[in-house]
């Protein structure tokens, strides 16, 4: 006999039936002696607990009644139970031990670190039908905060589902370790704001109902996830609908092999279920990859793709959501090796290409030594070290197989399984057994065609369709001659399968192979050319011949690979190929020019989703228009995606897809802007060519690319062009765009109302625009502004706004842009450890998305953390690389004058002066031409802390001083040692009284003509 109160109480039998107990009185007594898990309980007490203050007339009577009804009950249920429940001299008790009773088992087990089995041992709240019984509150109390401890830990050591988690912080609010598991998994799944909203949640319940703060653990990780230090594991595995039927030595296998083996492929026909059998095994050995699992669709990169290298690494960084990378062929995939970590690649449906697919992974698996790849194809990739795993059809049972052995078989219980889904009366039983066994066989086990067969049991029955089957393969005999043996049953199944489709869903399911990847319902509506395409649709679905997947605006519907290509071949013998074609590439076009405007709005992120949706559809289609030669439908769509392409980071691509379509005026002012973002030698004539013929956003666009590299006058001169237009159309998305590429000049000149102002305004209409990519703009230059002018506070929360904000809607570039900016507003505070955190996250992220000038900034914040904190040679390094680099440049770098300065004071405490003063008056010269005031301070005091005229040091020293209080130029705590060093020097130098004397003089000049002393 076994015995539970992790939920209602209950007892079973050893065999597993549960025992019937009459009376709550009776079962309240089993719950008495439950509680006290063996020990005797006097009869007073067990009196007093079921009855109270109501007595009944004969208390010792009635609970000796009671207890022969228990013991009724039990040995009426199993013989020989009714000796569980003992009495004697201290009382009542029920014998127990960890095997029959759960409640010491879930002890045990949480004492021998079996979680997972201790927790499964729940099936609700602990003695759920007495839970308002004095008698049990003392042991639910305890048993609950077992169980919660228990979580508590679980969570900890494993990645927790956020739903899950929510349900539980929901109902214990201020359990700390829940909290904490809650916000890692929010944070995890890439949802920083959320975490952060969850701590502050539990702070102001600890504040407002205890008094308290939050432990300083909690603290700590909250402080983690500001800074994005905690390990952001990115996996995109999809949900899978159903269970994964007779694979269980096939997952162990697959699992064992990427224990040993760093590429793993399976491959097998069409329709034995490659994908199912990768996705699960990917699912099961997810936690072994700290830098997540991805999965990357290839069904959309076909051999006709304008280049087939280039759309597998599109592929794959979409997949990571990464920017794409600059250049071609080996830098790409050197970048793509970089940011690989600890990772498996689950690359799906090889075949088609998997010549490129198979050099792909070589190189990345050579340059990515902790990188695994599982691979499916219909044939291996042929490398070496390559383990290939086939996967057989499912296991196909014997004619001899009795019933119980029959349901065992894989074959038999996938059709089963699935046969009961379409129809609720369906069974195995003797009377259907001869036929699924006959049908099994029939099928191969292979599981696309078992699934298939058990939509129509509901319409034909299992015999009917073994009868149809028999007709069907002998057909088949001489129509598929050339067809392995496995295909030709896949290829009956599904040309049985169309057959028995009417006309109407025949064309349908045909003009939908067209798609990559899927499409909606309004896709499917106008490229089918059926208005009423939804009932078709919902038919097709119920026969697994289109499967249904959840996307931004509802289900999405896909064709299985094998049914696609039969349908293609459906639609080239209709003679509809070319014109359903042809209506795939009008659709997606109107869909591209349709999201452009919603991009530069409030519906911006949902609009991003939807692109993100039909990337494939849409590349599908530029490929056919320019594989055709339609230059008008593909202008039209590189125009209407280019936006798209540079909010997602996918510059490589936008790059690619305009030089393939040269067009209009419009077209060129896109390819200029991102030659300039991809940092092209060719920038600067590409720029020169179009820049007579752009409209106002063309204008725009080129100034703001090219405003890194550093020729400021020419883009100025571009944007007050651009803004003359914005204003006289009316246009604010325009104006406020011109105006935060404005407030970027400010900064770099150190024009503090320009920046502010410029600021203010962008912010405000691109608010009322509801743009947040244009807010994020803004938002960066008002925290520039608040760094610029001391109020480092102001700054860092609005940094950290951005950083959040962005996140949000997937703008990496922009997350890595805020926290390199967080890193220096750190800097001027003085807190080089937290510097380094952000500067060193917002690397890693700048270095995923190609992010060039974000990658120096964040470059310059670690090289500056390193100088403040005297690690010399490490700031010596960085420092010096981002100056080579940026000195390889064809145009100036607007960061370059900052970083000469500081390795200029680094060259100066290792005793270099001369160096020193040699790059102290390069950055001098460069903030000329770029008309940067405070620049050129910087500069000033470098050379007076390493000139050996300290008369001249004294002087340029005044001039600096006088500059700064003009403008209102903060000299930050952090700054005043370099500055301090340098006084000192001069005034020791030349006595108190000659080295004001020259400090005055200097006051007079402005920093050019001081410099020209030098």
């Amino acid at each position: 006999m076994r015995f539970g109160v992790l939920g209602p109480v209950t007892a079973w039998t050893d065999a597993g039936t549960p025992v019937t107990i009459q009376g709550l009185k009776v079962r309240a007594l089993l719950a008495d002696l439950l509680v006290h898990e063996g020990r005797p309980v006097p009869a007073d007490r067990l009196i007093d607990d079921l009855w109270g203050s109501e007595l009944p007339g004969n208390p010792s009577g009635t609970l000796s009644a009671k207890v022969s009804q228990l013991r009724r009950a039990f040995e009426d249920a199993e013989r020989g139970s009714r000796a569980l429940v003992k009495s004697g001299p201290a009382g009542y008790s029920i014998t127990v031990d960890s095997a029959s009773y759960d409640a010491l088992g879930f002890a045990d087990r949480v004492a021998a670190g079996e979680l997972a089995e201790a927790l499964g041992l729940w099936r609700g709240p602990a003695y759920a039908d007495f839970a308002d019984e004095a008698f049990v509150e003392t042991s639910v109390a305890r048993l609950t905060e077992q169980r919660l401890t228990a979580l508590e830990t679980w969570h900890e050591e494993r990645p927790g589902s956020v739903s899950e988690l929510a349900d539980l912080v929901a109902a214990y609010p201020l359990r700390e370790r829940l909290r904490a598991s809650h916000m890692k998994a929010l944070y995890r799944s890439g949802r920083q704001s959320e975490a952060l909203d969850s701590y502050e949640q539990l702070r102001r319940l600890l504040l407002d109902d205890l008094g308290l703060d939050p432990s300083p653990e909690l603290v700590a990780l909250h402080q983690s996830i500001l800074t994005q230090e905690l390990p952001h594991a990115r996996s995109n595995l999809p949900a899978q609908l159903t269970e994964l039927i007779g694979r269980v030595d096939a997952m162990a296998d697959v699992s064992s092999c990427l224990a040993s083996s760093r590429l793993v492929t399976l491959t097998g026909p069409g329709g034995v279920g490659k994908t199912r059998l990768a996705l699960a095994a990917a699912g099961e050995v997810a936690e072994r990859f700290p830098d997540g699992v991805v999965l990357v669709e290839l069904a959309a990169v076909t051999p006709d793709a304008l280049s087939v290298s280039s759309s597998l690494t599109d592929a794959v960084q979409a997949a990571l959501d990464l920017r794409d990378a600059s250049g071609s062929g080996d830098g790409v995939v050197e970048r793509l090796a970089a940011v690989m970590g600890s990772r498996l690649l689950v690359l799906d449906n090889c075949e088609q290409v998997v010549a490129e697919v198979a050099e792909l992974t070589d190189r990345l698996l050579a340059a990515a030594p902790s990188l695994r790849v599982l691979a499916t194809s219909r044939e291996p990739l042929g490398l070496a070290g390559e383990v290939v795993w086939s996967v057989p059809p499912l296991d196909v049972p014997s004619p001899a197989l009795e019933l119980e052995a029959l349901s065992e078989c894989s074959a038999v219980e996938l059709f089963v399984t699935r046969a009961a889904a379409a129809s609720r009366d369906f069974t195995l039983s003797a009377e259907t057994a001869a036929d699924v066994s006959v049908l099994c066989r029939r099928l191969d086990g292979i599981p696309l065609a078992l699934e298939l067969a058990a939509t129509r049991v509901r319409a034909l029955g299992v015999r009917g369709l073994v009868a149809r089957l028999d007709d069907r393969f002998r057909l088949l005999a001489t129509g598929h001659r050339g067809a392995a043996p496995r295909q030709q049953t896949l290829l009956a199944m599904i040309d049985w399968s169309w057959e028995l489709l009417d006309p109407e869903e025949q064309s349908v399911l045909r003009r939908l192979a067209v798609h990559a990847d899927g499409c909606t319902a309004e896709a499917a509506a106008v490229v089918c050319d059926e208005a009423d395409v939804l009932d078709v649709l919902v038919r097709l679905v119920d026969r697994s011949l289109v499967v249904p997947v959840q996307g931004v605006d509802g289900p999405r519907y896909r064709l299985l690979e094998s049914v696609a290509a039969y349908c293609v071949e459906k639609l080239r013998a209709a003679g509809e190929l070319e014109s359903v074609r042809q209506r795939h590439l009008s659709y997606y076009t109107s869909l591209a020019e349709a999201a452009r405007p919603a991009l530069f709005g409030g519906d911006q992120s949902r609009w991003l989703e939807l692109l993100d949706e039909d990337s494939a559809n849409l590349r599908t289609a530029l490929d056919r228009a320019v594989a055709t030669e339609q230059s008008e439908p593909a202008e039209r769509l590189v125009d209407a995606l280019a936006w798209y392409w540079f909010l997602r980071g996918r510059h490589v691509e936008a790059l690619r897809s305009l030089e393939a379509v040269q067009g209009s005026a419009r077209v060129g002012a896109w390819r200029a802007g991102f030659k300039y973002l991809l940092g092209d030698s060719e920038a600067a004539a590409e720029r020169d060519r179009w820049t007579d013929a752009a409209d106002a956003f063309g204008l725009w666009w080129i100034a703001y690319a090219a405003s890194d590299a550093g020729d400021l006058p020419a883009c100025q001169a571009l944007l007050d062009r651009a803004l003359k237009r914005f204003e006289a159309d009316g246009d604010q998305w325009g104006v406020a765009a011109v105006l935060a590429a404005r407030a970027k000049h400010a900064h770099v000149r150190a024009d503090l109302p320009a920046l502010f102002d410029d600021a203010c305004e962008s912010i405000g209409i691109f608010r009322s625009l509801g743009d947040r990519w244009g807010v994020l703009q803004a938002t960066g230059w008002f925290g520039a502004h608040a760094e610029l002018v001391g109020d480092f506070d102001e700054a860092e929360r609005l940094h950290l706004e951005g950083a959040q904000a962005a996140e949000e809607i997937g703008l990496w570039p922009e997350v890595a842009n805020a926290l390199g900016m967080l890193g220096w507003t750190s800097i001027r505070q003085g807190r080089y450890d937290l510097a380094r955190t952000h500067g060193e996250r917002a690397l890693r992220l700048a270095t995923e998305q190609g992010q060039r000038s974000t990658q120096a900034l964040a470059e310059l914040v670690l090289g500056f953390a390193a100088r403040r904190t005297g690690l010399l040679a490490e700031a010596s390094q960085r420092l010096g690389a981002l100056i080579d680099a940026a000195r390889r440049q064809t145009e100036s770098v607007l960061y370059l004058s900052i970083v000469l300065e500081e390795l200029g004071f680094v060259r100066e405490l290792e005793g270099d002066v001369v160096a020193a003063l040699e790059l102290h008056e390069e950055a001098f010269r460069i903030s000329v031409d770029f008309e940067s005031l405070r620049g050129m301070c910087w500069a000033l005091e470098g050379i007076a802390a390493c000139h050996p005229d300290k008369t001249l040091a004294a002087t340029l020293l005044g001039a600096a001083a006088a500059t700064r209080a003009t403008e209102n130029y903060l000299i930050a705590a952090t700054e005043t040692s370099d500055l301090d060093r340098a006084i000192a020097a001069a005034s020791a130098a030349l006595g108190r009284s000659a080295y004001e004397a020259a400090y005055t003089t200097g006051t007079t000049l402005t920093p050019e003509q001081a410099f020209s002393l030098v």
